[in-house]
C-alpha cells in the first residue's frame, strides 16, 4: 500500500531508540524526512545514520529534552512546519505514590502531558493552513488499564488523552487527525528497567521475569517495535483522514475487555 507520504516532513520525539525509533524508521521507509531528537547525542546520531543508510531519507538530528522549553524550541528550528507530529517522552519511573512529592508529579506532567501539548500548540495551526497534518501521541496501554506501580504515567497519560479528544474533533475537518497509540508489553529498554522491581519481588532473574511476561501475553510475546511503526506510519497516511481522537491499544491482546 502506497501511504502517500513522499515529500513530507515529520518530527519525531525520544526517536533515538525503541518505539520512537520504531517510528521514525518507517516514516523514512515511506519517503518522509524526518527530524529526531532525544537527549543523548551519541544515540541519536547513530540510529539517524542508521536510518539513512536503509532508507536512503533525509534525516536531521536535534539533540535535546523535549520536555523542556528549550529542547522544544531547538526541535521546532529544526522542522518548523512538520506535516506529522510524533508525540513521545521517556515514562516516568514506577513507585508507590506516597513516595511522590510535588516535583515528582510536576516532572511526570511536563514530559507526558504539556510538552505534547506544547508542540501540538506550535504546529496543528500550520498543518491546518496547510491542509494536512497527522499527530500522532506515543501514550501507554494504561490509559485504558491503569497499571499499578505507574501512577504517574497514569495521571499524566490520560490528562493527555483528555485533552486530545477535545481539540481532534476540532481539526478533521481541515484534514488534521490527532490519535493516541497505546502500546502494551514491547521489547525495549523501558521494559527491561520496569522489569527490575517485579523480578526482585518474585526472586527471579530479569530475564526470567520477562519471559513468564511474555509468555502470559495472549500473544505469547512481547511486541516488536517495527510493528509499531508500522502502525504510526498508517495512522500517518493519506488513508488515515477519517481517523481522529482514537485511542490504538497495541497489547497483544492483553486489555481483556470488549470496549
Amino acid at each position: 500500500m502506497d501511504l502517500g507520504l513522499g515529500g513530507r516532513r515529520a518530527l519525531v520525539c525520544a526517536a533515538s531508540k525503541g518505539l520512537g525509533r520504531g517510528c521514525a524508521l518507517a516514516l523514512a521507509r515511506e519517503g518522509v524526512a524526518v527530524t529526531i531528537t532525544a537527549r543523548t547525542r551519541e544515540t541519536l546520531e547513530a540510529t539517524a545514520e542508521a536510518i539513512r543508510r536503509e532508507t536512503g531519507a533525509a534525516v536531521t538530528v536535534v539533540a535535546g529534552d523535549i520536555a523542556t522549553e528549550a529542547g522544544r524550541e531547538a526541535a521546532l528550528a529544526a522542522c518548523p512546519e512538520p506535516d506529522i507530529l510524533v508525540n513521545n517522552a521517556g515514562g516516568p519511573p514506577p513507585g508507590d505514590f506516597r513516595d511522590w512529592d510535588r516535583d515528582a508529579w510536576i516532572r511526570a506532567l511536563d514530559a507526558n502531558m504539556l510538552a505534547p501539548i506544547a508542540l501540538i500548540k506550535a504546529t496543528v495551526d500550520g498543518m491546518i493552513g496547510r491542509n494536512f497534518g497527522r499527530i500522532v501521541n506515543i501514550t501507554s496501554a494504561a490509559v485504558k488499564a491503569p497499571i499499578e506501580h505507574l501512577g504517574l504515567s497514569n495521571g499524566a497519560r490520560s490528562g493527555l488523552t483528555g485533552f486530545v479528544a477535545g481539540l481532534a474533533r476540532q481539526t478533521v475537518r481541515h484534514n488534521v487527525t490527532i490519535n493516541n497509540l497505546l502500546p502494551g508489553p514491547f521489547d525495549t529498554d523501558r521494559i527491561r528497567n520496569n522489569a527490575t522491581a517485579g523480578a526482585a519481588k518474585a526472586g527471579t532473574s530479569v530475564e526470567a521475569f520477562l519471559e513468564a511476561r511474555a509468555r502470559d501475553n495472549p500473544a505469547g510475546r512481547f511486541g516488536r517495535p517495527d510493528e509499531f511503526g508500522a502502525a504510526c506510519a498508517f495512522l500517518c497516511s493519506q488513508h488515515a483522514g477519517f481517523i481522529t481522537g482514537q485511542n490504538l491499544l497495541m497489547d497483544g491482546g492483553a486489555y481483556p475487555g470488549t470496549f
